[in-house]
C-alpha cells in the first residue's frame, strides 16, 4: 500500500481587502457588510471560520451614520464656548486632510487667532524643519519661543517631506480668508500661550490631557480641546460624545465627516448576524490610522483618537506568543529536523497562559491585539482608490501548531 504523505500547512495569517458597493448616507451598512463576507465567501476565495476577523474602516461607518458638520457649525460651537476674543490655538497636526477644514471653523468663532505650532515636527511627525537645522542653528526647541518671523529667517520657509507644502503659510491664510486676524509662533511648551491670550483651543491628540492639565495649572482662564468642540449636536450636526472633533476628516469644502457613534453596538450586531448566517463566531472591529512609523518621513500614522473605536470581546488583550528564533537559539540549539520540530511544538503547546516577561517571550509586540490588527488592516486597506473598505483576516489567532 503507498504511504500517505503528511499534509504540511504552509500559509500562516491572511489579510484580504473585501471590495465593496459604494456606501452612502443612511445605507444599511450592517447588512452591506454581512453580504460582502457572503458573497466573497461563495466565491471561493475563503470559508468563513471561527476566530476569522472582520474589520470594517470607521470612515465608512460615519458615512452611513451621517455624521457630519459645516464649518460654520464649528465655528457657532467655539463662539459660543470660547468667547468669540482671541483665541490660542496650539499643537495641531499639519494636514490638509485632517486640520485645515477644522482651523477654518475654528476661525469662524474668533476675532484672532494665535496659532501655535510645534517644531521641529508636529505630535505624529510631519516635519517643519530638519532637526539637524536646529541643531546648528543652537536653538533648543524644548525652551525656545519662536515668531514666525524668527523661525524663518532662522530656517527659511518649511517644507513638508512629503507633499511640499508650507503649512505656516496655508495656515496663516486659511485664517486670514475668514476674516479673522492671525498670528502664528513655535514653541512646545504650551504655557507660553499664555503670553498672548489666557483663552485656549488645545488640540494635540494624544498628550491632550497633559496640556490641559499644564495649561491650567498655568493660569489659563479657560482651556478645551479638540474632543470638546462638536461633543453634542450644535444646530442639527454630527457630533462625537467622547472625541469631539477628533478623528474627522475633511470631506467637502465646507463640511467634515466626524469619528463614527455606536461602534461597539455595530461590532457586535454583525457579529450575530454572521453567527446567524454561518454558525461561525467571527471577531468584528471597526479600524482607523494604523499605529505605525514611517521610516522616510518620521511620520506616525496614528491621527486618530484611537486605532480602533469598537471591536467584540474576543479581540480583547495582547498577543501570548514565545519567540521560535529565541527557542531554536537557546533551548533547543542541540535539535534539528524533526526533533526539532516536535519539541518547538511542544513548547508552544504547553506555554504558560500569560508569559509576561519570559526569555522565550521577549520582542513578540505586547502590544494590544486591536493596535495590532487596526495598524495590519490599515495598511491593507489603504487610503485611496483600492474600493476595499472591509478586511477579512483568516489565521491571526493560529500558531506553529495548527
Amino acid at each position: 500500500m503507498e504511504q500517505q504523505t503528511e499534509q504540511i500547512r504552509r500559509i500562516g495569517t491572511i489579510s484580504m481587502g473585501l471590495r465593496a458597493p459604494i456606501v452612502q448616507e443612511g445605507d444599511p451598512l450592517q447588512d452591506i457588510v454581512v453580504n460582502t463576507v457572503l458573497e466573497a465567501a461563495a466565491s471561493g476565495a475563503f470559508q468563513v471560520e471561527d476566530r476569522d476577523i472582520l474589520a470594517v474602516t470607521e470612515s465608512i461607518l460615519a458615512r452611513s451614520q451621517s455624521n457630519y458638520a459645516t464649518i460654520s457649525q464649528i465655528g457657532a460651537d467655539v463662539k459660543a464656548k470660547l468667547g468669540g476674543d482671541t483665541l490660542g490655538v496650539i499643537f495641531p497636526i499639519l494636514s490638509r486632510n485632517r486640520f485645515s477644514i477644522c482651523l477654518k471653523g475654528f476661525a469662524r468663532g474668533a476675532r484672532k487667532i494665535v496659532l501655535m505650532l510645534s517644531y521641529p515636527s508636529d505630535e505624529v511627525g510631519n516635519h517643519l524643519v530638519d532637526i539637524d537645522l536646529i541643531d546648528e542653528k543652537r536653538i533648543d526647541p524644548y525652551t525656545d519661543t519662536l515668531t514666525q518671523e524668527e523661525f524663518e529667517s532662522l530656517f527659511g520657509k518649511s517644507c513638508h517631506t512629503f507633499t511640499q507644502m508650507d503649512y505656516v503659510t496655508y495656515y496663516k491664510e486659511l485664517i486670514q480668508a475668514e476674516g479673522c486676524e492671525a498670528e502664528i509662533i513655535f514653541s512646545n511648551n504650551p504655557r507660553a500661550i499664555l503670553d498672548f491670550t489666557d483663552t485656549v483651543l488645545t488640540c494635540d491628540i494624544h498628550t491632550r490631557f497633559r496640556t490641559k492639565r499644564l495649561l491650567k495649572k498655568a493660569g489659563a482662564r479657560l482651556v478645551l480641546g479638540m474632543d470638546d468642540i462638536l461633543n453634542a449636536s450644535v444646530d442639527g450636526s454630527g457630533f462625537h460624545p467622547e472625541y469631539g472633533l477628533l478623528g474627522s476628516n475633511k470631506s467637502t469644502e465646507e463640511t467634515i465627516k466626524l469619528f463614527p457613534v455606536d461602534c461597539d453596538a455595530f461590532v457586535k450586531n454583525v457579529q450575530k448576524q454572521l453567527l446567524q448566517k454561518t454558525g461561525k463566531q467571527v471577531e468584528v472591529m471597526i479600524y482607523g490610522d494604523g499605529a505605525f512609523k514611517d521610516p522616510v518621513g518620521k511620520i506616525w500614522e496614528l491621527a486618530d483618537p484611537v486605532v480602533s473605536p469598537g471591536y467584540t470581546d474576543g479581540l480583547l488583550g495582547t498577543p501570548n506568543e514565545v519567540k521560535l528564533k529565541y527557542l531554536a537559539d537557546n533551548e533547543f540549539k542541540h535539535l534539528t529536523g524533526d526533533a526539532l520540530k516536535e519539541a518547538v511544538r511542544r513548547s508552544i503547546s504547553e506555554k504558560q497562559e500569560h508569559l509576561g516577561n519570559h526569555m522565550a517571550a521577549q520582542g513578540t509586540t505586547p502590544r494590544r491585539l486591536t493596535d495590532l490588527i487596526g495598524s495590519l488592516c490599515d495598511l491593507t486597506s489603504g487610503s485611496g482608490d483600492k474600493g476595499t473598505p472591509f478586511v477579512y483576516i483568516k489565521g491571526y489567532f493560529d500558531n506553529y501548531t495548527v
